[in-house]
């Protein structure tokens, strides 16, 4: 059977258009041939969202928008989103409409939730904007604006400090503290030769300073060794019947006490010998008498002793 032109020419079109609406609705986001699960989520603002941009999770693109429908009644924008079959959505996941770039363009973040039981084709997910780029830059921006800020000072007071007359100042300086580190190497070269011409003495102060160490170390040896005699006589001290001591002590104080006033009373030989005027006139001339014959013993011995070797006369 011959087939006519016209019937070739119909069929093309036909095939064309079919194409055409195919490509037309891929283009929106649409899956023809594809049994994909859709999903919506409500939102009050929707800017930088259009047909087509990815849901993704972790940064996956597991779907994409499909249709997006505003509400008159209430302001709120229906987001229908196709996802990929072989994916099952926790239910208490949340649709974040995310910022993708600088530009402000979208896309729907899936924040998977820890729920084992999973959201069914056609169910309405919590929905939830999160910042833009520029927002969340803008204390960056801030922060931006307040360092150029301060670079545009430090940068006029770098002009400042290329001043001609400031860099004579400067140099002027520095050559003022070349000058004191010069006076001061002098300085310590001085000290070095006044050191070691001194060595000698210095190490004859430091041979005194240990001698005297030493004296002192054995001195304080010493001086413990007293100590610990003296705390020893303390303790025998301590120990001592000292109230005996000092009970017999006045005792004998008391007697001789006493003892004087039995001889000023003129009581016993001493009171009567101090008190008994006639006895001491008797004794003053005894020891007169006894004077006298002591002088003149010395000069007639021959009164008092007669020897002779042949015998007395008259014998």
């Amino acid at each position: 059977m011959k087939i006519s032109n016209e019937t070739k020419i119909g069929v093309l079109t036909v095939l064309g258009i079919t194409l055409l609406i195919l490509g037309y609705s891929y283009l929106k986001g649409n899956d023809v041939f594809s049994g994909s699960k859709k999903f919506y989520a409500i939102y009050r603002n929707v800017e930088g969202l259009t047909l087509s941009k990815p849901v993704l999770v972790n940064g996956y693109p597991i779907g994409h928008i499909s249709k997006m429908q505003l509400q008159i009644a209430s302001g709120f924008t229906v987001v229908e989103m196709k996802i990929d079959p072989q994916y099952d959505i926790p239910q208490n996941t949340t649709a974040r409409l995310a910022s993708t770039d600088l530009l402000g363009s979208k896309a729907i973040v899936f924040e998977l939730g820890n729920s084992h039981e999973f959201a069914e084709d056609q169910d309405t997910l919590r929905a939830d904007i999160q910042g833009s780029l520029a927002e969340s830059l803008q204390p960056i921006q801030r922060k931006a604006e307040v360092l150029i800020a301060k670079m545009d000072s430090t940068l006029s007071s770098v002009n400042q400090i290329m001043n001609p007359n400031f860099r004579k100042n400067v140099d002027r300086s520095f050559l003022s503290i070349a000058n004191s580190l010069q006076t001061l190497e002098g300085t310590t070269k001085k000290i070095d030769n006044l050191v070691g011409a001194q060595s000698g003495h210095i190490n004859s102060i430091l041979s005194n300073s240990e001698a005297l160490t030493s004296n002192l170390r054995n001195s304080t040896v010493r001086l413990n060794a007293t100590t610990a005699n003296f705390e020893k006589i303390s303790s025998d001290v301590a120990n001592s019947n000292l109230s005996g001591t000092l009970a017999s002590a006045n005792k004998a104080m008391t007697d001789l006490q006493a003892t004087v006033n039995r001889i000023n009373s003129g009581q016993g030989s001493l009171g009567l010998l101090l008190k008994d005027e006639q006895m001491y006139n008797n004794l003053n001339a005894a020891s007169a008498n006894l004077n006298n014959l002591f002088i003149d013993l010395k000069a007639h011995p021959k009164r008092y002793v007669s020897f002779s070797v042949f015998g007395r006369k008259g014998d």
